[in-house]
């Protein structure tokens, strides 16, 4: 690779890499990850200013207290006994203010650095939350965690951080360096013997970061999908005894975990070794200096130890300042990934609309699909020019074979998924028509397979679709769902575990409707919503759901010929269409 402008002397690929792009404009890489970061560096520019007056203030502190400690000890080494009071008290006081001052900013910069952390990782979990379904649903939940967690938590840490650590640390370089230079030049000038050396490792050692860190993190993405999903199916892998071959997958993930820490390690003890024997010869040829500056009488000792003191913490100073780069372009490669997420496609939203159609819709709301083509893969339609409507006031029925589309159908009438062609409609009593969106989908009440309690009481999974609702409300929505009747012996704040543990999933079930209809929206959506129940009890659910909502659009997927009955219309679908199929109706 030919390396051009400043990275000739850093030759890192990665940065090679970003100058590139940038010549010739078609990603902007490095800037636009940085740019984006900034976005947030702008909102709490207080904090940021903050934070860069108390750096600057802590660090001419600290230079400040290893002056006069080394001051204390030529006092005590020249047996001054008149200046030894005063400078005790100096030592004591500054030492007390510094205590007391690294408590009380510690204490504040914890709160702000919380702040700041929560308030970033919420406005990212709304933006992530209003992808369009299929764009998001491309990603593993594993990586979708840890790019919000780990990637989120390194964006809002260099938000309000590079700023400030930029500044204080050449603030601190310039101050150091000025101070051992007006002291001795020759010491100055020891002391940045080691920046070249440390200026060539930065390229090797940049670069091997980077490349360290895309590893991990997209291992780390692999192994809490792993988890998740182990976890998530336990009964799965009790119930068929393979938790052998999941034990062989999480050493084969504990495998590359520990190839990748062995290989950094190694790096990183390479690297050190190069690194110690640098600053251990820097520091010999200060110590000898200083010794024979001492040893002729040029100067005394508590010069010495301060010199020596500077010496250290000017190195450590370039070192943060090498560092710098390739912590951002650390956060740069955090940045990019969680802008994968909130750059997609965001779903439409019209909340005026909204408004309207929920005026209108006293009388119920027809739902409506019309000519329409839809495939997850291009090339793989699941529908094609497929026609289905249900109006208010009846209950109707889907069927298909397992993976026919029954779900994918709940999606598009949702509006999680959209049409390639033709349109998914609401329409209300005029017969006026409006394209489903993701405010529309207010107006739908959609129970779907599986269980989908949350930790929290009962009270709290019942509450999410209406916070607002009274204990009688939800009492109600229970009994009509068939669910007060074991809910009652526990209570309504009785606390369910991760996925609704303690309870039945045919208890989950109607948990689940219970909370579709407390929404009380003119659509209600039933995906197998009682396929765990026993067919008395999926009876008497289905005929309170009726009994309750005369006026509502019931649309249930079902394979239960008791269900089937009940329905006004049956729909089957079969090969990319759906037709209506009447040998159930009033059987």
């Amino acid at each position: 690779m030919e390396y051009t402008s400043f990275n000739k002397l850093l030759k890192s690929n990665t940065i090679q890499d970003y100058l590139n792009k940038l010549k010739d404009g078609t990603i902007r890489g490095f800037v636009d990850d940085w740019k984006w970061i900034f976005t947030f560096t702008k909102r709490y520019k207080w904090i940021v200013l903050f934070y860069t007056v108390l750096g600057l203030f802590s660090s001419t502190l600290g230079l400040a207290s290893s002056y006069i400690s080394s001051r204390l000890i030529n006092i005590i080494t020249g047996r001054q006994t008149e200046k030894l009071f005063i400078l005790i008290i100096a030592v004591v006081g500054s030492a007390v203010f510094s205590l007391v001052f690294q408590s009380v900013m510690s204490r504040v910069s914890t709160k702000i650095s919380i702040y700041v952390n929560n308030d970033i990782q919420k406005e990212i979990f709304d933006s992530i939350i209003d992808v369009k379904w299929m764009d998001l649903n491309r990603f593993q939940n594993g990586d979708l965690l840890n790019r919000f967690n780990s990637d989120v938590g390194t964006i809002s840490g260099n938000a309000i951080g590079w700023i400030p650590n930029i500044i204080i640390n050449i603030y601190t370089f310039i101050i150091t360096f000025v101070v051992l230079y007006r002291m001795d030049p020759i010491m100055a000038a020891i002391a940045l013997l080691s920046a070249p050396f440390l200026m060539f490792m930065s390229r090797y050692i940049m670069r091997k970061q980077k490349e360290y860190r895309t590893r991990v993190l997209e291992m780390n993405s692999g192994m809490m999908s792993f988890e998740t999903e182990a976890f998530y199916n336990l009964d799965t892998v009790k119930a068929f005894g393979i938790w052998g071959m999941l034990s062989a997958r999480l050493r084969m993930w504990q495998k590359k975990y520990k190839q990748y820490n062995l290989e950094y390690n190694m790096f990183s003890i390479k690297t050190n070794i190069a690194l110690t024997v640098l600053t251990t010869a820097v520091s010999f040829a200060s110590f000898g200096y200083c010794l024979y500056r001492l040893w002729t009488g040029q100067i005394l000792y508590g010069d010495m130890t301060f010199f020596l003191s500077q010496r250290s913490a000017l190195s450590n100073q370039f070192s943060s300042l090498v560092s710098t780069v390739p912590g951002m372009l650390n956060s740069a490669v955090s940045a990019h990934r969680v802008r994968e997420l909130v750059d997609l496609p965001k779903e439409e939203h019209d909340a005026a609309l909204l408004e309207t159609v929920r005026q209108r819709a006293e009388n119920g709301l027809a739902v409506e699909m019309q000519g329409v083509t839809f495939a997850y893969t291009e090339g793989t339609n699941i529908y094609e020019n497929a026609h289905f409507v249900a109006n208010p006031g009846e209950i109707v029925a889907i069927m298909g074979q397992s993976g026919g589309g029954k779900t994918t159908m709940f999606r598009l009438l949702l509006g999680m998924c959209e049409p390639g062609d033709g349109f998914v409609v609401l329409r209300d009593a005029t017969g006026q028509e409006f394209s489903m969106n993701a405010d529309l989908r207010q107006l739908v009440a959609y129970v779907p397979q599986g269980n989908t309690m949350m930790m929290g009481t009962i009270a709290e999974n019942l509450r999410m679709v209406k916070p607002e609702a009274t204990d009688e409300e939800l009492i109600a929505a229970l009994k009509t769902a068939c669910a007060w009747e074991f809910v009652e012996e526990t209570g309504l704040y009785s606390q369910l575990g991760e996925r609704g543990k303690g309870i039945s999933e045919g208890q989950a079930q109607r948990i689940s409707i219970a909370r579709a209809l407390l929404r009380d929206a003119p659509i209600l959506l039933l995906d197998e919503a009682t396929s765990a129940l026993d067919e008395a009890t999926e009876s008497r659910v289905i005929d309170t759901i009726l009994q309750a909502a005369p006026n509502k659009t019931v649309i249930i997927s079902t394979h239960r010929p008791s269900v089937l009955r009940r329905c006004r219309r049956v729909f089957r679908i079969s090969e990319k269409q759906i037709a209506e199929d009447s040998s159930f109706v009033g059987a």
